[in-house]
This record gives structure tokens, C-alpha cells and sequence, in this order.
């Protein structure tokens, strides 16, 4: 692995353009996910049975902060309907897009394999696990934030229990983590199964809601427990992307230049956790964001971890609100789970990256 090139004022004029042109498709790669989620956000809170004009959820927003620009919903009960109901939704659907695009480029990093991701390693059924007991049982030891602490536990455990039993010789196997990860994933399906059944009619139904998984019923408060348990975990990544670039060298070059292997591993795999929770929980299990978005990422952008981390983050927000767009308009009337509807897309692609990994014996070509 090459270090980055720096501008150098004295190199000849070919390799300053190369270096400004590298630079300019980073920060347009960038721009154009950031511009993408203003778009999905603004059409997201816009669409639903009452249908409100771009233009007005832009004025209703700027107007709410102060900025006297943009027209009013005309609608009676528009205004109330943004702030009370769509804003929190599609807020929360980045957030957790977010959050899970990041642990899955976090993942794929740390275990060098595309194949990996939060879902496939089941950390986030035992977060759902975690919550659905809490939910079963009615713990309540810090008000809003117990289910998303207990959330953070289950995560942590089952990614901890995967990882521990994956290792080998001192190193990590990868198809052990795989199947590990298989495993897991039948266990807290069998744990999700004894809890409905221990429960009552609501407990049954929450807990449905949290295998489906959906955005239905988000709140502000929901929204003020994800954002800064995601915006922990973002920056923490960003702070790693630098040793997960040096962990690609090998375990052996890494610690050559000074990287702490195992440290750097358990270190990823509480941010993973972290991340995850974050996004199971209020909205439940949502499969495949951490599988694709980092992928396709990856094939656009390159390895390096210090794009591959915002712009999976920037992808996984947009992924997901436009996800939830489409739960809420697919059919009238209806919310359709946005967890079946990322499985539907993600579930072709993941059997094309299976068949894409066997051709290049699991290798990021």
C-alpha cells in the first residue's frame, strides 16, 4: 500500500494536476452524496398521504430556524405534519443508515473480506435480542436510553462471542467468522421466538416490529438517543481509518509500522457495536446496508478508509431514506417494513458479491 501523495509545489506540472484531480474527485464524490441526502430528505418529508411541495418543506424548515425564505405549507395541517412526523422520521432513517454503512465499511476493514457485516455476524439480532428482553421483561433503569443501552450490550456480546470464536492460531478465520456469524444469527432467532412467546399481545407485536424492522411511530426523542450514539461511533471510525489502511497490509506489516493488531480489532469491534445499536435501537433489524453501501462504495472510490468511512456514511443515509420512501408510498395506505425492502434489493446483491468474492478467493478485486 502507497502513501497518499502530497502537493508539492515542486514536482513537475503532470503529477500536481494528477494530485489536485484526486483531491477534486474525493471532495466531488462527497459533494455529490451530501447534495443526494439534502434531495432524499427534502422529497422524503414531502411524500406520504399528504403530499407537500419541496419548496414548502424547505420554507417550513428555514422558517422554523429563523430564515424568513420560502413559502409556508398551504395546507392546514402541513406544518404540524413535518415537525411532528416526517422530519423525525427521515432524520432517523439517516441516522441509522448512517450508523450501519459505517459499521459495515468498519467491518469489511478490520476482517478483510466484503462478505462481512454487522447483520451477517449477527450483532445486529443480538442488539434486537437485547432490546426485545427489555421490552418483554419492562426494564426501565434509564428511562429512553435503556433500550438502547441494553441494545449496545447485546451488539457488543454477540459481535465479542464471534470474534473470539473465529480466531485460530492467533488470527481471525474468515469463513469461521462467517459461519460463526450463521450460528449466532439462528440462535437470537430462536431467543427473538421464546421471547414472543413469554410475552403479551403488545410485547408480540413490538417484537415483530423489531425483526421486520421499521420507521413507523418515529419521534424527536428517538432521534435525540440515535444522533449522538451515531455521531460517537462516525468519528470514531474516522479516527481509525488510518490504522485499517495499515491492517491491509497484512496483521504481520501492520504491526511493522506500530499498529497495535489486536488492539486496533477490539477497538473496531466496540465502535461496530456502538453504530449498530445506534441504529437497531428504534427501528429494528434492517438488513444489507452495511453489506452493499460499503461495497459499492469501495468499487467507486478505492480502499482507502479515509473516503470509504463519510462517503459510506453519506450512501447508507441516503440508501435508507429513500428506502423508507418507498415503504410509505410502494402501496396506498400502507407501510410496508423497510427491512423486508432492503433484504429485497440486498439479498441479489449479496448472492452476485458471493459469486464475485469465490473469483477472486475473497479478495476485494
Amino acid at each position: 500500500m502507497t502513501a497518499a501523495p502530497s502537493y508539492d509545489v515542486a514536482a513537475p506540472p503532470s503529477r500536481r494536476r494528477a494530485v489536485v484531480r484526486g483531491f477534486a474527485g474525493r471532495a466531488g464524490l462527497l459533494g455529490v452524496l451530501t447534495l443526494a441526502l439534502v434531495v432524499a430528505l427534502v422529497l422524503g418529508a414531502g411524500h406520504g398521504q399528504l403530499s407537500i411541495a419541496p419548496a414548502e418543506v424547505l420554507g417550513s424548515f428555514f422558517h422554523r430556524i429563523g430564515l424568513d425564505w420560502g413559502p409556508m405549507p398551504t395546507h392546514p395541517r402541513g406544518d404540524d405534519t413535518l415537525w411532528q412526523v416526517r422530519f423525525p422520521r427521515v432524520a432517523l432513517a439517516a441516522l441509522a443508515g448512517a450508523s450501519l454503512a459505517t459499521a459495515g465499511a468498519l467491518m469489511q476493514g478490520v476482517f478483510g473480506n466484503p462478505l462481512a457485516e454487522p447483520g451477517v455476524v449477527g450483532v445486529s439480532s443480538g442488539a434486537a435480542v437485547a432490546a426485545a428482553s427489555v421490552i418483554v421483561f419492562d426494564v426501565d433503569f434509564a428511562g429512553t436510553w435503556t433500550i438502547a443501552i441494553c441494545a449496545f450490550i447485546g451488539g457488543l456480546v454477540t459481535t465479542m462471542l464471534v470474534y473470539v470464536m473465529s480466531r485460530d492460531g492467533g488470527r481471525t478465520e474468515v469463513v469461521t467468522l462467517v459461519l460463526t456469524g450463521i450460528a449466532l444469527n439462528a440462535m437470537t432467532s430462536a431467543a427473538l421466538a421464546f421471547l414472543m412467546f413469554l410475552g403479551d399481545q403488545q410485547a408480540r407485536e413490538e417484537i415483530v416490529f423489531w425483526t421486520l424492522g421499521s420507521l413507523n411511530g418515529s419521534r424527536w426523542e428517538y432521534v435525540g438517543v440515535v444522533a449522538p450514539l451515531a455521531g460517537v461511533g462516525i468519528a470514531a471510525a474516522l479516527l481509525l481509518s488510518r490504522q485499517l489502511d495499515l491492517l491491509s497490509l497484512g496483521d504481520r506489516a501492520a504491526r511493522h509500522v506500530g499498529v497495535d493488531v489486536e488492539r486496533l480489532r477490539l477497538g473496531t469491534i466496540v465502535v461496530v457495536a456502538v453504530l449498530t445499536a445506534a441504529a437497531v435501537s428504534f427501528c429494528g433489524i434492517i438488513a444489507f446496508v452495511g453489506l452493499v453501501v460499503p461495497h459499492l462504495i469501495r468499487m467507486v472510490a478505492g480502499p482507502g478508509h479515509r473516503l470509504l468511512v463519510p462517503a459510506s456514511a453519506l450512501g447508507g443515509a441516503v440508501l435508507l431514506v429513500v428506502a423508507d420512501l418507498w415503504a410509505r408510498t410502494a402501496i396506498a395506505y400502507a407501510d410496508l417494513p423497510i427491512g423486508m425492502l432492503t433484504s429485497l434489493v440486498g439479498g441479489p446483491f449479496f448472492f452476485w458479491l458471493l459469486r464475485r468474492a469465490r473469483r477472486t478467493s475473497g479478495g476485494w478485486a
